[in-house]
């Protein structure tokens, strides 16, 4: 028994630190409506992540809206601030589209312009699953682990149009702040 016992626990400690490695980055996104908890996904979408963690780490998101609202479709932000002014971004990435993360409910994704290489600092999260987007290629580059229900909350709110932009909440709905989640 202990012979099979120290076989198998230098495995079991190995698989661990695999599924450790394998875990993505994970950020938490508080909102005016809530928290949500985001795992990144480096090892298909790293060009998208690595952008998306450059505007998290520089606190680019905080005090941005949720400025494109649709219920049944997606909820969008991350360049605008409350007055609907437009942030200036960095220049645009590649896109990751084909990478085998779908535009399901809960994932993240990068909003971009017609032109597919057009992605700065935009995202939005599905609010069902929309597989349309992954034919349109959209890339997707992670997925909420908590707080889908302030997805839900955010995707209820009532919407118009605002300075231009149509389907904007009619309360702005605040980006607090986006973090990487402390590790452990």
């Amino acid at each position: 028994m202990m012979r099979a016992l120290a076989v198998l626990l230098p495995l079991v400690f190995a698989l661990a630190a695999v599924e450790t490695a394998q875990a993505g980055v994970v950020v938490v996104m508080k909102t005016s409506k809530g928290d949500i908890t985001i795992e990144l996904d480096e090892a298909k979408a790293p060009i998208s992540v690595k952008n998306f963690l450059s505007y998290v780490d520089a606190k680019f998101y905080d005090g941005t809206i949720f400025h494109r609202v649709i219920p049944g479709f997606m909820i969008q932000g991350g360049g605008l601030t409350p007055d609907m002014v437009e942030k200036p971004a960095k220049p645009p990435i590649r896109n990751e589209a084909g990478n085998g993360l779908k535009n399901s409910r809960g994932s993240i994704a990068m909003a971009r312009m017609q032109e597919l290489n057009s992605a700065t600092s935009q995202f939005y999260i599905n609010h069902v699953d929309n597989p349309n987007l992954d034919t349109m290629k959209y890339a997707v580059f992670g997925r909420v682990v908590k707080g889908i229900e302030v997805v839900d909350a955010i995707a209820a709110v009532p919407t118009g149009t605002i300075k231009g932009y149509a389907d904007a909440p009619r309360q702005p709905i605040t980006i607090v702040s986006v973090r990487r989640a402390e590790t452990k």
